[in-house]
């Protein structure tokens, strides 16, 4: 797996951090990646050889259980692609997480392995809880 950034990383006045980047996995598969940190929200878009925002999940932690609530905001309910990694990334990081997701549905591999990199590229950002 090769990362290239896209040359897109800011950070505003207003705390609000940009992080862009993509990498080739499985050789012939392009992903890229943005990431927006808000105050106490992340935006994350996946997307694979194409710019199109695709399906979008809200992910929200619940208290006092502990637990995950996700619901599809853009999309149908027959593609659940993306809709696993928004609630595990609500578990890895406390936040409130917006996902647009746009692998295609019946890769799972591939969506593996978006998800293993997005996580590394948040533990690096220091996104995540301890």
């Amino acid at each position: 797996m090769e990362e290239r950034n896209n040359g897109c990383a800011a950070a505003g006045e207003d705390g609000i951090q940009l992080t862009c980047f993509s990498e080739e996995s499985d050789g012939d598969v392009l992903l890229h990646y943005q990431i927006i940190r808000l105050q106490k929200q992340i935006y994350v878009w996946i997307g694979c050889n194409s710019a199109s925002l695709g399906h979008l999940y809200a992910a929200v932690p619940t208290r006092p259980s502990n637990a995950v609530g996700v619901t599809s905001l853009i999309g149908g309910a027959s593609d659940n692609t993306g809709f696993g990694i928004a609630r595990r990334l609500v578990l890895k990081t406390g936040l409130n997480v917006v996902l647009a997701c746009n692998l295609p549905k019946n890769n799972p591999l591939l969506e593996a392995n978006a998800e293993k990199k997005l996580v590394q590229k948040l533990i690096s950002l220091g996104y995540t809880k301890p």
